[in-house]
């Protein structure tokens, strides 16, 4: 290679790495996508030959890193061992090449979060998450409550395993259908796992069916497993554990073993984006060592995606409740896995572009991990020129917003209908309103149908009666839920009519702390001038001019007025205990708690002590509240650095002088 072609790789490792990096990023922390599997797969190979070819490697390349930081305010631990990820192929014939003759065990590569879990005389000691690879989050509280852990076994020595915690796509399913705002509706089983997996209130954990499948055995104090894996999962079986579907397996039989699993995936509940191959002998495994990244003993197997060719016919732009407009491709049907497919999505205006997306182009489609219908490749590449510059929904002008370096398309008519359904959501939301039954698919057809144009509208559905009980999916049952439901949420308090009303920077907290301010007088706080409102302690710039630019739009003004018509207000007792330890003082709350439901239940007796609750430690943070003090989380750190003091759950209830 000259040194002006070497250069060239070079800039294109440093552009694959920053890309795959942040699409790593966005997917494991923030639960997006920016890419299809099929993308990350083809660049990270890419990458691999580039560094290969130039022997140049970054020190932060997703080739020889295993992961990043964890987030989250659980308690840290570092693992006894690196877990270092398994070196991967899409090809048989390589995993039968790998095994030679020996016996192999071939089992499920599910798709959730990896859990390392410690029993020590028969009890569940400690569960933490596989993290980094290196420094894991402390979840035992969460692994308590998985569906099917057992909390004791016969076994009386120390027990280390790992396995992997799933949710199962029929429980999946089931927890999207109650999601009302389709925008919060999680994208696949992973990322709702993980955020349940990693709750600071396990009672979420519990609701979430997680199931734990272990994988691998680490270390059980005078056991003898007769040097195989195979003994290792029979023995966890018989403590208890559900143990990941495997079979042994051999270079003769891989073939016929692969396609039994690639069969089985088409009607598996459980996740799974491949499988594992490991040597039974664990001797001869261990004996192989391993590299920076990948230990020797084993390989994972990922499936080859099955592709089709077809023509594209249309590039649907799907308006979404907050504004944001989706691209999905249509296209000629095609049989994938088993399945008739006409329609792919496309992750924003960028990967559009990208791949160059026109009407009537070739493209080949794929289903992701056999599920997800995505565009692989594009053959013909004509070029996109569909970007509408009008909002399917109102026919309003749109705008390309970038962010995070992708570009993105938006409605910005604050009247456009998908965005009323969005507002009227959020009003009937639990926080708010807390109207059962309410949905966005309630929600869509009565603002379609016209009964619903403002708050107070909602109020007065029952002179819809006929006609609600009329249409299809409805019915006298549902009608009759809706309007007791309606009735009951006429009774509230203020703070739930301000938050609900969807005013930008009001949230449920600042909406407590705003009504309380003024003594629950709405109309005072409606009225009030940017002075008072910046005179009012927690209160800043960006949440008065919010609040004041609402209230100057007219419109906003009279839908407002017609709605109070409506409701009778409760106001909330505005008088404080007398709590000399808690008046006036200034707490931080953080990490898990074990006597209240949850942190904002903690909130909520602070500020009725006459207490405050801010979300970061500063310099004016009286105390912060933390029953972790050694944790190395950011706001313990800013504490120690700044002289607050950190108090345990149990020392905050003395201080508050109250039972739980």
């Amino acid at each position: 290679m000259d040194s002006k072609s070497r250069e060239a790789a070079i800039e294109r490792i440093k552009e694959m790495t920053a890309l795959l990096n942040k699409a790593s990023r966005v997917y494991y922390q923030e639960g997006s996508e920016i890419m299809s599997n099929y993308e990350y797969d083809k660049l990270y190979d890419e990458l691999a030959a580039l560094e290969l070819e130039t022997d140049f490697v970054l020190s932060d390349s997703p080739t020889v890193k295993v992961g990043y930081e964890v987030l989250s305010e659980l308690p840290k631990e570092r693992h006894e061992a690196p877990m270092l990820s398994l070196d991967k192929t899409k090809e048989v014939s390589i995993l039968a090449d790998f095994i030679g003759d020996y016996q192999g065990v071939i089992s499920w590569k599910l798709d959730g979060l990896t859990v390392v879990l410690t029993y020590r005389e028969g009890k569940l000691l400690k569960a933490v998450t596989r993290g980094n690879g290196e420094i894991g989050e402390v979840i035992t509280n969460n692994a308590r409550v998985f569906k099917n852990l057992p909390l004791s076994i016969p076994y009386k020595g120390e027990l280390v395993l790992r396995g992997e915690a799933v949710i199962k796509y029929s429980d999946f399913e089931k927890i999207n259908a109650e999601i009302s705002d389709v925008d919060a509706k999680y994208k696949n089983p992973r990322n709702l796992c993980s955020g349940s997996v990693r709750q600071l209130n396990n009672e979420i954990t519990a609701k979430r069916n997680v199931n734990f499948f272990a994988f691998a055995l680490i270390r059980a104090d005078g056991v003898d497993f007769g040097n195989s894996i195979i003994g290792q999962f029979e023995w966890l079986a018989s403590q208890g554990f559900s143990v990941v579907e495997y079979y042994p397996v051999t270079a003769e039989t891989m073939e016929k073993q692969v396609a039994y699993f690639s069969n089985a995936i088409k009607n598996n509940d459980f996740p799974s984006d491949g499988l594992v191959l490991m040597f039974d002998d664990i001797k001869y495994g261990e004996s192989l060592g391993r590299t920076a990244k990948f230990p020797r003993n084993g390989m994972a197997f990922k499936w080859k995606d099955e592709t089709a060719k077809t023509r594209l016919v249309e590039i649907e732009w799907s308006a979404s409740r907050t504004g944001l407009i989706n691209p999905v491709a249509i296209f000629e049907p095609v049989e994938l896995e088993g399945t008739t497919v006409t329609r792919a999505s496309i992750h924003n205006v960028s990967v559009a572009e990208g791949l160059a997306l026109g009407i009537g182009d070739t493209i080949e489609v794929y289903k992701a991990n056999m599920i997800i219908p995505q565009i692989a490749e594009n053959h013909t590449k004509s070029g996109l020129t569909t970007v509408p510059g009008q909002c399917p929904v109102c026919g309003e002008d749109t705008v390309i917003k970038e962010d995070n370096g992708f570009k993105f398309l938006y409605c910005v008519n604050k009247d456009c209908p998908a965005k009323k359904i969005k507002k009227y959501t959020h009003f009937a939301s639990r926080n708010a309103m807390n109207i059962d039954g309410m949905s966005e698919e309630t929600m869509e057809k009565f603002v379609d149908s016209g009964y619903i144009k403002e708050f107070a509208d909602i109020y007065k559905l029952s002179q819809y009666e006929e006609e609600i009980v009329g249409t299809k999916g409805f019915g006298r049952k549902s009608f009759d839920n809706f309007m007791a439901a309606i009735d009951r949420s006429r009774t509230t308090e203020s703070y739930r009519i301000l938050y609900g009303l969807g005013i930008l920077n009001i949230g449920v907290t600042n909406a407590r702390m705003l009504c309380r301010a003024f003594s629950n007088d709405l109309e005072k706080l409606v009225t009030a001038n940017r002075e008072e409102l910046l005179a009012i302690d927690g209160v800043g710039e960006i949440i008065a001019d919010s609040l004041i630019d609402y209230f100057k739009d007219e419109k906003n003004r009279q839908e407002y007025k017609n709605l109070l018509q409506e409701l009778t207000i409760v106001d909330e007792d505005n008088e404080t205990a007398s709590n000399e330890m808690i008046e006036g003082k200034t707490f931080v709350i953080t990490g898990s708690v074990n006597h209240f439901a949850n942190r904002d239940e903690v909130k909520q007796l602070i500020e009725k002590l006459g207490g405050k609750v801010t979300g970061s430690v500063t310099k004016k943070t009286d105390y912060l509240i933390n029953n972790d003090a050694m944790s190395q989380s950011s706001k313990n750190k800013k504490a120690k650095e700044l002289g607050v003091r950190i108090i345990t759950e149990d020392e905050f209830v003395t201080m508050a002088d109250v039972e739980v």
